[in-house]
């Protein structure tokens, strides 16, 4: 069984927002709410500080918090790709999940249940790559399987350094961000 991931290559994200505006597109995201988010860091001390310029969103968790504190079963991980999904018709809006995602991830919809990125999952069964990833002017993202070691974003992690989000949570993010 695939267990879909992302591999951000930060070396190559310029922060431009593409995937933030095809996301909010693609999955009709109301106004003012978002799956995913562009964030930037500085490390380091003059002269040598570096700027990562990342594209951040649900990291589909091997151990996610949000689907065990779930109490409807709304939140739960789809067989397809082992991804992280809601039910909007199951979930009454505790806001149980957003309370227990490390990465805040997850926001309300007005409707009143839990949202959060779906790695477009309704694409990906088309063959498709997510809407953030096909759009990317500068091809910083790429998504696959993680358990195929000849995928893309296998090799990508075997060939280069990178660093997931919160690897002390220890919820096994599938979000690799190059460096």
């Amino acid at each position: 069984m695939a267990r879909f991931g992302m591999v951000i290559d930060t070396t190559r994200c310029v922060g431009c927002m593409d995937c933030v505006v095809a996301c909010k597109t693609e999955n009709q995201v109301p106004e003012g709410l978002c799956r995913d988010w562009i964030t930037t860091e500085a490390r380091g001390r003059f002269p040598d500080v570096r700027l990562e310029i990342r594209s951040e969103r649900c990291n589909h968790c091997d151990h996610p918090p949000c689907v065990t504190c779930c109490p409807t079963g709304a939140s739960h991980v789809e067989p397809f790709g082992n991804t992280v999904k809601v039910t909007p018709e199951l979930c009454i809006g505790c806001k149980a999940c957003l309370a227990s995602c490390p990465y805040d991830a997850r926001y309300i919809h007005p409707q009143g249940y839990a949202d959060k990125c779906t790695f477009c999952l309704h694409r990906v069964k088309e063959g498709l790559d997510p809407a953030c990833v096909a759009v990317c002017p500068t091809f910083c993202m790429h998504f696959g399987d993680f358990d195929d070691p000849q995928s893309e974003v296998s090799r990508l992690i075997a060939s280069r350094r990178g660093h997931a989000l919160l690897p002390e949570a220890g919820t096994g993010p599938r979000i690799v961000f190059l460096t």
